[in-house]
């Protein structure tokens, strides 16, 4: 007992002494064990964890049912489905090229839990395929990622802008950004562009280009600069680097042409009947069909066939001053009458030939305090251009954009900014 005693004593001794070293508490030291607990990974509102993913696309004829029976779902189940959908997306819906994705387990069994179809390139719609049957719907959630392009035209500005690897629905965004103030059918050789913009991503899949954030078109030598500002807590719009609007009182054509085919003349000989007379309108040479818009806010006026060449016609009443006319139409806009309210950029009619006319074309027309004239002279006043009170915090928003477009900001400009005590910062910080 004593020997047992004294081997206890050896061996606790030291190690209390050692603990009480250097004024330190008789404390053991455990090593720190840090557990990394997995997270659950969910797609379409599902957790995916240890299930597999098909993906598919829609075929040609073919049903949920087709699809779901190769997976090994029941005719019942489907049944219900089917009956239990109708509330959110209607398996009937489904369209021949969508894709669509079978969530399974990961066993040797490969049970169908999920159905997912994507109604587009951001919604969906989940239907449970076990236990209680139902669907519901849901949205991506989508990244913005800002880009930026420029080139030169050499062809067109389609295929400069698709050289440059932007998709092809930019290049329709940027002559709308700029069409009140550039004739894009007079774009000439080398003319160049810089766009800034925004591209939105789901699923790290780009599903859509967002707005034009800013622009510079050089045309003829000259410098078009375009900046996207909310004015007053309204939708986007574009002003240049003096805070005046791209948008004007009338666009620059009503229509999208392939060339003019006839100016505005005193005396010209007609393709038809080749009496020399006035011709006051330009004439748009453009396929049968083509959309017509009115060039901006008015009342229509006349609807009618005129009887002496003009075929179906518009006039459109803009303000105490302008009227505009629409001529060898081939028919009218759905809900255009004498009477209806249009607004700048709306569709009201499509080209033809009616009337006496050589081949489809739009004759155009404006009348300013009754009087014709020329539609390609015309001085298009800017409208809502920024007030002289808001344009700091206008050029606090667009100044970061300015240099992204080759557009460095004036000394007068920026004086502006430094007497209402507002520093420039990069857009980058």
């Amino acid at each position: 007992m004593r020997k047992l005693l004294r081997l206890v004593i050896l061996t606790v001794i030291p190690f209390i002494a050692s603990c009480k070293q250097n004024g330190q508490p008789a404390v053991q030291e455990q090593e720190e064990i840090t557990d990394t607990v997995p997270q659950p990974v969910y797609r379409w509102g599902v957790c995916i964890d240890s299930m597999d993913i098909t993906d598919g696309i829609i075929g040609r004829n073919e049903l949920l049912s087709n699809i779901l029976f190769k997976y090994g779902v029941s005719a019942q189940t489907i049944y219900y489905l089917d009956k239990s959908s109708d509330s959110t997306w209607s398996v009937r819906k489904i369209q021949q090229g969508k894709s669509y994705h079978v969530i399974r387990d990961h066993d040797s069994v490969a049970t169908a839990r999920y159905f997912v179809y994507d109604i587009n390139k951001t919604d969906y719609v989940v239907y449970s395929l076990t236990d209680s049957i139902f669907s519901y719907r849901g949205t991506l959630p989508v990244d913005t990622v800002d880009n930026y392009i420029s080139g030169s035209i050499q062809s067109s500005l389609w295929n400069a802008m698709i050289e440059q690897g932007a998709a092809p629905d930019l290049a329709g965004m940027l002559a709308d950004v700029y069409s009140w103030t550039i004739d894009f059918f007079g774009i000439q050789k080398n003319d160049s562009f810089a766009v800034y913009y925004q591209e939105l991503y789901a699923d790290s899949i780009k599903v859509a280009t967002g707005n034009i954030l800013a622009a510079n078109f050089i045309t003829g030598g000259s410098n078009h600069y375009a900046f996207r500002y909310i004015y007053h807590n309204e939708r986007g719009e574009y002003f240049d680097e003096n805070g005046t609007s791209l948008r004007r009182a009338f666009l620059k054509a009503p229509l999208s042409y392939s060339r003019i085919s006839s100016k505005f003349s005193n005396a010209r000989v007609h393709p038809v009947t080749k009496v020399v007379r006035a011709h006051h309108g330009v004439d748009y040479a453009a396929p049968s069909g083509t959309p017509v818009y009115s060039v901006g806010d008015g009342v229509v006026i006349t609807k009618a066939w005129d009887s002496k060449g003009g075929g179906n016609y518009l006039k459109i009443k803009h303000n105490s001053t302008y009227t505009t006319e629409y001529m060898h139409l081939r028919g009218f806009a759905a809900g255009i009458n004498q009477g209806t309210h249009v607004s700048q950029g709306q569709l009201i009619g499509y080209v033809g030939a009616t009337g006496v006319a050589t081949g489809p074309h739009l004759d155009y027309r404006v009348f300013k305090n009754g009087t014709a004239i020329d539609p390609l002279r015309m001085d298009l006043p800017a409208v809502d251009p920024i007030k002289d009170e808001d344009m700091p915090a206008y050029l606090r928003t667009v100044s970061g954009y300015m240099d992204k477009v080759g557009l460095s900001l004036p000394d007068s400009l920026r004086s502006i900014l430094l007497s209402d005590s507002i520093s420039i910062t990069d857009s980058n910080d």
